[in-house]
This record gives C-alpha cells, sequence and structure tokens, in this order.
C-alpha cells in the first residue's frame, strides 16, 4: 500500500479525539500530520510532507493572495505537527515559543483631552500656536483654531454657542497662552448651521440616486 493511501484511510472523523490545533484546516489534515510524523524514511516523509501542504494550499486558495502564502502553509504544518515533524521543508520551521510569547504592547498617549468634542487634533494645534511669539501670525492662528472650535461644538451641539464661551473654552486648552484679538470676530452661528443644512440634501439626493440605480440592476 502507498504512503498515500496510507494517509487516506486516516479520514475519518472521530469527537473522542482532542481539540484541532488549527481548525480551520480540519480533523482529517491534522490526522494525515500526525500520522506522516510517524513515518521513519525522511524521504518518505518529506514527501508526504509536501503533499500535505498541497492539500491544505487548495483547502484554502485565498492564502494564494499574499506573497508568502507557502510559507505561511509551512509554518501551520509545523504547528499542527506540534513541532514534531522533522523533515526537508523549503522554509526554517517556526520557533515554537511564538505560540506562547505574547505580543508587545503598544503604547498609547496619556494626553488628556478637556473637551472631547473637540477631538485631539484642536488640543495638538493649539500646542503648536502656544509656541509662536506675540503678533499677528499668532493671533491669526488663535481666530482659525476658534472658528473650527465653534464648527466642532456645532456638530456637537446644533442648537446654538457664544463666541465668548468658545473664547473662554481656547483659554483653558490654551493654559491662556492663546487669546482672541480684540478686533477678531468669528464665523456667525448662522452661518454655519446654513452651511451644514445645505450639505444634507446633497448627501440624501445622492443616496435616493443611488438607490434608484440599485434597483433598475
Amino acid at each position: 500500500m502507498s504512503i498515500f493511501a496510507k494517509i487516506f484511510e486516516t479520514m475519518e472523523y472521530n469527537t473522542t479525539r482532542g481539540p484541532l490545533v488549527i481548525a480551520e484546516y480540519g480533523r482529517n489534515i491534522q490526522k494525515m500530520i500526525e500520522y506522516i510524523t510517524t513515518i521513519e524514511d525522511r524521504e518518505k516523509r518529506t514527501k508526504a510532507a509536501h503533499f500535505i501542504v498541497n492539500v491544505m494550499a487548495q483547502m484554502h486558495p485565498q492564502v494564494k493572495e499574499s506573497g508568502d502564502f507557502k510559507h505561511k502553509l509551512w509554518d501551520h504544518l509545523y504547528i499542527i505537527s506540534e513541532f514534531k515533524l522533522d523533515v526537508d521543508s523549503p522554509f526554517q520551521p517556526p520557533p515554537p515559543q511564538t505560540l506562547s510569547s505574547k505580543p508587545e504592547s503598544i503604547s498609547y498617549h496619556n494626553m488628556e483631552i478637556g473637551y472631547r468634542h473637540y477631538g485631539k487634533n484642536i488640543t495638538l494645534m493649539i500646542e503648536k500656536a502656544a509656541e509662536y511669539e506675540e503678533g499677528p501670525e499668532k493671533d491669526a492662528l488663535a481666530k482659525a483654531i476658534a472658528n473650527h472650535m465653534k464648527k466642532s461644538y456645532l456638530a456637537w451641539n446644533r442648537e446654538s454657542v457664544s463666541d465668548d464661551l468658545i473664547e473662554e473654552q481656547l483659554h483653558v486648552l490654551s493654559k491662556d497662552k492663546l487669546k482672541l484679538h480684540k478686533d477678531a470676530k468669528l464665523t456667525p452661528t448662522s452661518d454655519i448651521l446654513a452651511r451644514n443644512k445645505k450639505r444634507r440634501p446633497f448627501r440624501q439626493k445622492d443616496d435616493k440616486n443611488q438607490m434608484h440605480r440599485g434597483r433598475k440592476k
């Protein structure tokens, strides 16, 4: 009996067996891999391993979209064998500790956002603008940031907001390093709300057109 016939002999499902190492390949692939680890002849064992990798690739053709799909399949072969498989592989087997090692922790910023509706970007903009020397450029930046804050505020609370409140919160966020020039005037609330209302009908119209085209298809 050929080695491949012996491999296919192992393809019966048995719920009394232990858990699957990589469930996406199923019980039969796992049993086939378990079997070839018992083959004493290295050449036959290697030939069987190549055969199983090809079967694994046919089971999941989508993996071919990644450039290193063959490498991944061989890694999975070793992992399913619990690193007991010793064959002539085109790739080095992954170290067993890769399964138990923890991923590196991602560092998060410790920045506290005073007013969450403005977001982190506004805070960063204020920090940069606060570094400028006093003068027309810094005044222009303060006004631009205040206008952006006002737009953000109205997106969060669509009713109304006073310029005094925006100016007060600008002082708080900048720790009094940014102030509006006495002649500075922010964009009127009515203009911002009117612009927002004009944008919404276009979006609704586009949505209706897309729905209409979808029905035609």
